[in-house]
């Protein structure tokens, strides 16, 4: 079981966190609520989003690595 205080749950959490993100960014209400600061703390999730769409191919080959590492190795 991974958790937030290693590497690895670090790792899980922040690509978990791309990914929704990114999602988020295609439905256009929680678009406007959610990813309209830019700057601040909110504005990570903005940057994760922007990550997310841009290099949506890198982030799902990371998605299934982390997958099988979590399900396999962990």
């Amino acid at each position: 079981m991974t958790n937030a205080y290693s590497f690895d749950g670090l790792l899980v959490f922040s690509v978990l966190v791309i990914c929704t993100c990114a999602y988020m960014s295609r439905i256009p209400r929680l678009k406007q609520w959610f990813l309209s600061e830019k700057k601040g703390f909110l504005g990570i999730f903005y940057k994760a989003s922007v990550i997310g769409t841009r290099l949506h191919i890198p982030v799902a080959l990371t998605c299934i690595l982390m997958a099988f590492y979590v399900l396999l190795i962990d």
